[in-house]
């Protein structure tokens, strides 16, 4: 019998400890006023007698109050002290959407370009969702979005036409969001940028020769060497070179002038990349580093 009286007093303490911790949770029930309420110079506290358990009497509840430990009061103004329950919203879902759709948007731009032959026009474009997705969500979401983007491609265009986009410009993208994220400025970001998509027009020129099995560079050179010879013929026949200029030209000169000039044209891509991020990327509320002074004055922005 003393055994169950033990019982009833416990579960009627933890009752009362879990409801005055709680309390200062509702919003219609201040904590002050139950204080009062339970001190009787107030309100009623907010649990009804009929909280109460029906098995008890008013002696056990009564040993129960004491057997707290201390006044309620006291107890509820503890327990107002506590700092109120953060709720944690996780931007997973918003993650995974803005990166599926962003992903998407860079597979259909290389689509429709391909198929309608406007990359010369849209490639300034191509890698800005790539970049976009670094600038929101970070390296991994982006690595994640250039890889969904070439399965995509992979299942709508095929493997070979799936790597031609990744090299170079879903590499430049993540790389291009890299720098923009961490504020590195125009020079910086240009040059590696360029030197990037160089490096990846050799990695293509590399893959469409073993794909066609011949040195497309070589080959590239070569004609590039019989234009300067042509070149030269015609300048000694109007008497402006000398006769010795015949047979002059240098393949390795040929192919060092040649990635002269590849380089410079990736160096004019990458800079107009940055306008078009820069016009674009902060009306989207992800504005990349400013761009030089000069730059400004030539745009009339300052």
């Amino acid at each position: 019998m003393a055994r169950t009286s033990q019982t009833r007093q416990a579960s009627i303490v933890e009752k009362l400890r879990f409801e005055t911790g709680m309390s200062h949770l509702r919003d219609d029930v201040p904590a002050e006023d139950d204080a009062q309420g339970w001190q009787g110079t107030g309100r009623s506290p907010s649990r009804s007698p009929s909280d109460r358990p029906s098995s008890s009497s008013d002696a056990e509840w009564d040993a129960a109050l004491r057997a707290m430990g201390e006044e309620p009061a006291r107890a509820i103004a503890d327990a107002s002290d506590l700092s109120p329950v953060q709720v944690n919203v996780s931007p997973a879902p918003l993650k995974l959407v803005e990166t599926a759709f962003l992903s998407s948007t860079a597979g259909l731009l290389w689509l429709v370009s391909y198929y309608l032959s406007l990359v010369p026009w849209m490639r300034i474009v191509f890698p800005l969702p790539l970049a976009l997705v670094y600038l929101r969500w970070g390296a991994r979401a982006a690595w994640m979005s250039l890889l969904v983007t070439g399965l995509l491609l992979s299942v709508l265009m095929g493997p070979f036409l799936s790597i031609l986009f990744i090299i170079p410009y879903g590499l430049l993208g993540v790389q291009l969001g890299f720098l923009w994220r961490r504020g590195a400025g125009w020079p910086v970001s240009i040059s590696i940028g360029a030197v990037l998509a160089t490096l990846g027009l050799f990695a293509r020129v590399a893959l469409t020769s073993a794909f066609v099995g011949e040195d497309l560079w070589v080959y590239l050179t070569r004609r590039i060497a019989d234009l300067l010879e042509w070149l030269v013929t015609r300048l000694v026949d109007w008497g402006v070179l000398g006769v010795e200029a015949l047979g002059q030209i240098n393949l390795s000169v040929v192919q060092a002038l040649t990635v002269g000039a590849f380089l410079l044209s990736d160096l004019v891509y990458v800079f107009t990349i940055h306008l078009a991020a820069w016009l674009l990327l902060g009306r989207l509320g992800n504005a990349i580093p400013e761009p030089p002074r000069w730059v400004r004055i030539l745009l009339e922005e300052e």
